[in-house]
């Protein structure tokens, strides 16, 4: 299965690249304010689809297009085609493919295809984290003031940015620095790989979270919603670090959410 995900992953890519910065303003479509969508995503979920349909025809979908398949299965692919859109619409190179698989509501491999830098992040449940071929971990940050820190703003749920905006001072006063990428799977993937030490976001998607989610833990890391419990694709609260941190981070951000405790009990 891993072998498919990553040709479907890369096939998705190459069109990716082969559309990049040739659509026109004529050629998107908004489905929500701020959330775009082109031909290109739709193009790149039709090939993912029908490559893993191709071999495994009873398994079912989980899409950020399509939405979900009606096939009843244990298998489930999770999938965004192009995680990064309003990057990729306007011709910034931060985007990537990402491809998870659930068995029985468990991830069990995920795939993350950066077409752009020719960087392949894959995982299986057991067999750790990989980048093309060379086996990656996470970093050795052992506190958050030696820590460099990735996040996304929430446009999905703006009412939140005064809890958002806190919790992003809590984090960035003691940290080394902050970045926001534009794309979720790269923030995870890149977590995984050691580049940035933890990831923290609200209000995203299981298409967003899915794969690298299972590349983060497979490469040493922890993966948890703000109240470290397994729910975060199903909240859309996630935090990924090198486990290190983990307590860490999860103290300061519940300071700026004080009602998500008793709501997500």
């Amino acid at each position: 299965m891993i072998e498919v995900a990553k040709q479907a992953a890369l096939a998705a890519g190459n069109i990716l690249l082969e559309n990049f910065r040739k659509v026109t303003k004529n050629e998107i479509r908004k489905k929500a304010r701020n959330d775009f969508l082109s031909y290109v995503d739709e193009r790149a979920e039709e090939k993912i689809i029908s490559i893993i349909s191709n071999t495994y025809p009873g398994h079912s979908f989980l899409a950020e297009e399509t939405g979900k398949s009606t096939k009843e299965s244990d298998y489930q692919w999770i999938i965004d085609p192009l995680d990064g859109t309003t990057n990729y619409l306007a011709g910034i190179p931060i985007f990537a493919v990402s491809i998870g698989l659930q068995y029985k509501n468990e991830l069990i491999l995920g795939v993350i295809n950066d077409p752009v830098h020719n960087e392949l992040f894959w995982a299986e449940k057991g067999k750790g984290a990989f980048i093309n071929e060379q086996k990656i971990e996470i970093s050795s940050a052992k506190i958050l003031s030696d820590s460099f820190i990735a996040t996304g703003f929430p446009f999905k749920a703006k009412q939140l940015l005064p809890e958002y905006l806190q919790a992003w001072k809590n984090i960035f006063l003691p940290s080394i620095g902050m970045r926001r990428m534009g794309a979720a799977a790269i923030d995870l993937a890149y977590v995984a790989a050691g580049r940035f030490d933890g990831f923290w976001e609200i209000g995203l998607s299981p298409w967003d979270m899915a794969a690298g989610a299972l590349i983060v833990r497979e490469a040493g890391g922890i993966v948890s919603d703000f109240w470290n419990n397994d729910y975060f694709l199903n909240t859309g609260y996630i935090i990924a670090d090198n486990g290190r941190i983990h307590d860490e981070l999860i103290n300061v951000i519940q300071e700026a959410f004080p009602f998500y405790k008793s709501t997500k009990e």
